[in-house]
């Protein structure tokens, strides 16, 4: 089946519907999966635990690649571009939200992730030098204050260890929007699921030397933290990763970037039901606002992406 299909908003491809659905569902699930595998009790260092998540899942999509007879050999030019998303997305953004989540509620951290939109809308703004419509100014104004309500009381109440956590879950979105922005800007020749095998291996690379770096032992994990890394691994990277790269091949960056109102719910709901996370009315406060500016950025978008074909 081709996965460059219908691109356009007014026939969006079932089967880029598919893929954005597995989006919706796993990666809500694994901010709790990476809350049970980097707990104090237990648990495995952050950047070790995504070195093995990333090099078990590289290694097992290299695999499905070359059975799927995919091109896997890189030009310089892919090479470059993959290494670069590949670490803003995975040990700069997902390492990050590993290493905050040993502290912070998985519910919360999928919150202050959740701005993503907000942030590619402001990349993609200053990348092409364009000045944002009043729409998406208001959109952003408003998802700001939301990020702000999240994150201020927290900041308040919190001692330096945690303060630094609230922080490295502003930025993780930020790098994440980042890597994304990159890939749909320098698509590469590989298929989707190769791509994804890359992003993996050189991310894999990228936590390797972090973990290094910070002297982090693997440790004494649980099984339950176990299950987990093999969760994130099947789940979360074998299958939503490559659900990911294709979904950004087959529809909008607007439309795939939908995810982000997901997500958080998703993630609040099993964290209040699966670990007894509980949230401040701040916190659904700020969601809420979060997710009205999200709301606005993609529609600003899809009104764009309309006044285009029309023209």
């Amino acid at each position: 089946m081709s996965e460059e299909r219908d691109r356009t908003l007014g026939s969006p491809s079932r089967y880029g519907i598919l893929h954005l659905s597995i989006v919706y569902v796993v990666w809500g699930s694994t901010y709790l999966a990476i809350r049970v595998a980097v707990r104090p009790e237990g648990g495995f260092s952050p950047f070790a635990l995504g070195a093995l998540r990333m090099t078990f899942a590289g290694c097992l999509l290299l695999a499905w690649a070359a059975l799927r007879r995919q091109t896997v050999r890189l030009s310089r030019r892919d090479a470059c571009t993959l290494v670069l998303a590949g670490v803003l997305m995975l040990p700069l953004a997902n390492g990050l939200v590993n290493w905050a989540e040993q502290r912070t509620a998985s519910g919360y951290a999928a919150l202050l992730v959740g701005a993503l939109p907000i942030w590619t809308a402001v990349i993609e703004s200053i990348l092409d030098r364009r000045r944002p419509s009043l729409r998406l100014a208001a959109s952003l104004a408003v998802g700001f204050g939301g990020l702000v309500l999240l994150v201020a009381p927290g900041l308040a109440e919190a001692g330096r260890a945690d303060a630094a956590s609230i922080l490295a879950l502003v930025v993780a979105p930020i790098t994440w929007a980042g890597g994304s922005v990159i890939q749909t800007r320098r698509p590469v020749r590989v298929g989707s699921v190769a791509a994804a095998a890359y992003l993996h291996l050189f991310g894999a690379a990228g936590f390797a030397l972090i973990a290094l770096a910070l002297g982090e032992r693997l440790g004494a994990p649980s099984v339950a933290a176990w299950a987990a890394l093999a969760y994130l691994v099947l789940a979360g990277s074998v299958v939503a990763f490559t659900s990911f790269v294709r979904v950004l091949r087959l529809l909008p960056t607007s439309v795939v970037m939908t995810y982000a109102y997901v997500n958080p719910v998703i993630a609040v709901l099993l964290g209040a039901l699966l670990l007894g996370e509980r949230m401040r009315g701040t916190d659904v406060g700020g969601m809420a606002l979060v997710l009205a500016g999200v709301w606005g950025v993609l529609g600003d978008r899809l009104r764009g992406a309309r006044r285009a074909r029309a023209a």
